[in-house]
C-alpha cells in the first residue's frame, strides 16, 4: 500500500464514495483500517456509523455515534446521527434528547427538521411532525425525501388536499431515488391522484424493484392499481430472495391482502396472525386485525371474525386518540350536520333558478357499505357519464357556507345568486382538478355521506338527480363494524354496533324529516333488488336518469377492472361479477344485534325487511 493510500484521510473518503455506491463490505474495510491504526479517529468512526446503519446493523451503529458524542459532545452531526440510528432501534425517547440536543447546538437545517418529523410520526405526535416537516419544506421546498415526508404526515392526519398540494410537483423535485419515487407514487394512489403517476408506474413496471423495503411498497402499489398478477410476482420473488423481510407485519400484510383476493382465506389468516406476533404496539395493530376479521368471517368463523373486530376497533379508537386527539362522535360531522333542518320559511324563498339536469352531478347517496361504489361503476360504464372516485368536495361546500357566517341549513336562502355562483364554480374547480370532465359529460358524484348535505345538493343544484342506495340496516352495519374506515368520523361511528346503529339512524332521521320539505328527485334503489334483478334495476335507474340505454351498464366488473384503480374500500369487490352472497349476513352475527334491533326498527319497518 503506497502511503497516500494509506492516508486516513484519503482512506475515509474513499469509504465514503464506496458508501454513495453500496459498497458497504468496502467501505466498512477502510473504516477499519483506519481505525486499527488511530483508534479513535471521527471521521472514520462517522463513516463506520453510516455504514453500519445502511446495512441495518442499528445497535452496531449507535454505538459508534454514541462513542461520536461522547469524544465531541458539541458537534451537532453527531447528535443528528445517533437520533437517527436510535430512532430505526424504536428507541424514540432518546432518539427525541439527542435531536434536542443538536438544534441546541447549531443552527436548524432541514435535514434535521426531517428526522425529526419522521422520527414524531413514529412517536404519533402528529401535531410536532407536521410543524417540524413544514418547516423542513420551507428551508428544502426541493427535497423530494422532505416533500414525500411531510405529504405522507397531512394523509396521516387526514389532511389530504394539503397534501395532493404538496405533492403537485413531485416529478421536478430533487433527489428522486427509486425508493422516493415508489413512496411517492404509492401515497399519490392512496390519495385517488392516479392520472399523474401513471408513467411513472409504467416506467417502474420495465425495471420493477425486486428487493427490500421498496419492492415490498411496489407489490403493494400494484394490488391497488388491481395489477395482481404483477403484484405476486414481485412478493414472490422478494419472498424467495430477501429473507430479511420473513417476518414482517408489512410483508405479511401484503401476502395475505393478495391471499384474500386470491380466495385463499385460510392462508391469508395465517398470515396475519403471523403478522399480530411481531406486532406489538397496540394502537397500529388494527391495521392487521380489521383484514383478519375479514379472513375469519369468509371462513364461516363467525365468532372469532367479531372479537377479532372488537379488537380492532379499540386499537383504532386508541390510535386516533393518540394520533389526533378524536374521540367522541357527537363533536364531528355526522353528528352536527343533522343536529337542525331546514327552516320551511327559508325554503320557501330559495325559488327553482339553478343549473338544469344535464349540467347537475348524478348525487349517489346512502349509508356506508350499502352498494354505492357498485352503482358508481353502473353509471361510470355508461358512455355519457363519468365518476370521479370519492372525494368531500360537496361537503368542503357546506364548510364554505357556515366558515361565511351562515346558518346552516336553516339560512340558506340568504345566499344570494352570485355567492351560490362562486360555491358552484369552486365545486366545479375541485373536480376538475382531480378529474378532467370532457364537454357533454355528466358527473357522478358518489359520496355516501354527501346524505348529510342533501339541503345544499337542492340549493345549490335544485334540477339533479339523487340515488340513494339502501341495504338491509343489520347487513350495513355489520359491513361496516368490519371495515376499516380511515375518515375519524366513520371510525368512531363504527366502534361498536350500538353507536353505528344510533348513528344509522340519525342519518336516516334527518334524510326523511328534508325530503318532504326539499322535495328532491331521489330515486330509491335496494341492494337487495339489485343484485337478484340486476338488468330490471340497472334499467330502471337509466329512466330515473334520462339516459339512453346501454348494455356497458350491465358489466360493471368489467369497466371497473379496465379503470384499474378504485378509490373505495370497496375497490375488490366490485371488481367481482354482481352477486347477492352477501345478503343476510348478518344473521350469523345475529345474538350481537339484541342491543341494536329496537333502534333499527323503524327502517326494518320503512322499508319492509323483516328482523325474524
Amino acid at each position: 500500500m503506497t502511503s497516500s493510500a494509506a492516508d486516513p484521510l484519503v482512506l475515509v473518503n474513499l469509504a465514503r464514495q464506496d458508501l454513495a455506491a453500496g459498497q458497504f463490505a468496502a467501505a466498512e474495510d477502510r473504516c477499519l483500517e483506519v481505525l486499527r491504526a488511530h483508534h479513535h479517529h471521527p471521521g472514520a468512526l462517522e463513516v463506520l456509523g453510516e455504514v453500519l446503519h445502511a446495512q441495518g446493523r442499528h445497535e452496531d451503529a449507535v454505538r459508534v455515534f454514541n462513542a461520536l458524542t461522547l469524544m465531541q459532545p458539541t458537534v451537532a452531526a453527531h447528535w443528528q446521527n445517533l437520533g437517527t440510528v436510535l430512532r430505526a432501534t424504536q428507541r424514540y425517547e432518546p432518539a427525541l434528547q439527542a435531536f434536542e440536543r443538536a438544534l441546541q447546538l447549531a443552527p436548524v437545517s432541514a435535514g434535521l427538521l426531517y428526522n425529526l418529523g419522521v422520527l414524531q410520526m413514529d412517536r404519533c405526535d402528529y401535531t410536532s411532525a407536521y410543524n417540524a416537516l413544514r418547516d423542513a419544506v420551507r428551508l428544502a421546498p426541493r427535497d423530494a425525501t422532505i416533500r414525500w415526508a411531510f405529504a405522507q404526515c397531512c394523509y396521516d392526519l387526514t389532511r389530504l388536499e394539503e397534501a395532493r398540494e404538496v405533492l403537485h410537483d413531485w416529478q421536478r423535485l430533487e433527489g428522486l431515488t427509486l425508493d422516493i419515487t415508489v413512496l411517492i407514487v404509492l401515497l399519490l394512489v392512496m390519495m385517488a391522484a392516479v392520472s399523474p403517476t401513471e408513467p411513472a408506474v409504467q416506467q417502474l413496471l420495465a425495471d420493477p424493484p425486486l428487493h427490500g423495503r421498496t419492492a415490498l411498497r411496489f407489490a403493494s402499489l400494484l394490488e391497488r392499481l388491481n395489477r395482481l398478477d404483477e403484484a405476486r410476482a414481485i412478493l414472490e420473488h422478494l419472498e424467495r430472495h430477501d429473507r430479511g423481510l420473513e417476518h414482517d407485519p408489512e410483508r405479511l400484510l401484503m401476502s395475505a391482502v393478495l391471499a384474500e383476493r386470491a380466495g385463499e382465506h385460510e392462508r391469508a389468516r395465517e398470515q396475519l396472525t403471523s403478522a399480530l406476533q411481531y406486532q406489538k404496539d397496540p394502537i397500529h395493530r388494527h391495521t392487521l386485525l380489521f383484514p383478519l376479521a375479514k379472513a375469519c368471517d369468509a371462513l364461516g368463523r363467525y365468532e372469532e371474525a367479531y372479537v377479532v373486530a372488537q379488537e380492532a376497533h379499540v386499537s383504532q379508537l386508541a390510535y386516533l386518540q393518540v394520533v389526533m386527539g378524536q374521540s367522541s362522535l357527537e363533536k364531528g360531522q355526522l353528528w352536527s350536520l343533522t343536529a337542525n333542518g331546514c327552516d320551511p320559511r327559508d325554503v320557501q324563498t330559495w325559488g327553482t333558478a339553478g343549473p338544469d339536469r344535464a349540467e347537475s352531478p348524478i348525487f349517489i347517496v346512502g349509508f356506508p357499505r350499502s352498494g354505492t361504489t357498485l352503482l358508481e361503476q353502473v353509471l361510470d360504464a355508461h358512455p355519457l357519464l363519468q365518476s370521479m372516485d370519492e372525494q368531500p368536495f360537496l361537503l368542503n361546500a357546506v364548510t364554505e357556507v357556515t366558515g361565511g357566517g351562515i346558518d346552516y341549513p336553516a339560512q340558506l336562502g340568504q345566499l344570494s345568486t352570485q355567492a351560490l355562483d362562486d360555491i358552484r364554480a369552486r365545486y366545479w374547480d375541485r373536480v376538475h382538478q382531480r378529474k378532467a370532465l370532457p364537454p357533454g359529460l355528466r358527473l357522478v358524484d358518489k359520496n355516501p355521506l354527501n346524505m348529510l348535505a342533501l339541503p345544499l345538493i337542492r340549493r345549490l343544484f335544485p334540477n339533479a338527480r339523487i340515488v340513494l342506495a339502501i341495504r338491509h340496516p343489520c347487513d350495513t352495519l355489520l359491513s361496516c363494524y368490519l371495515q376499516h374506515f380511515r375518515a375519524p368520523g366513520l371510525a368512531l361511528a363504527c366502534r361498536d354496533l350500538e353507536t353505528l346503529g344510533r348513528a344509522y339512524a340519525r342519518m336516516f332521521d334527518f334524510w326523511y324529516s328534508q325530503v318532504p320539505l326539499l322535495q328532491p328527485a331521489v330515486h330509491e334503489l335496494r341492494y337487495e333488488t339489485l343484485t337478484t334483478d340486476f338488468e330490471t334495476s340497472v334499467r330502471e335507474l337509466a329512466t330515473f336518469l334520462e339516459l339512453p340505454w346501454d348494455e356497458a351498464m350491465l358489466a360493471p366488473g368489467e369497466h371497473a377492472r379496465a379503470k384499474g384503480f378504485i378509490s373505495t374500500p370497496s375497490y375488490a369487490q366490485v371488481l367481482a361479477p354482481v352477486n347477492s352472497r352477501s345478503v343476510g349476513r348478518w344473521r350469523h352475527y345475529e345474538p350481537h344485534f339484541s342491543a341494536v334491533l329496537a333502534v333499527l326498527a323503524p327502517w326494518l319497518e320503512r322499508w319492509a325487511y323483516s328482523d325474524r
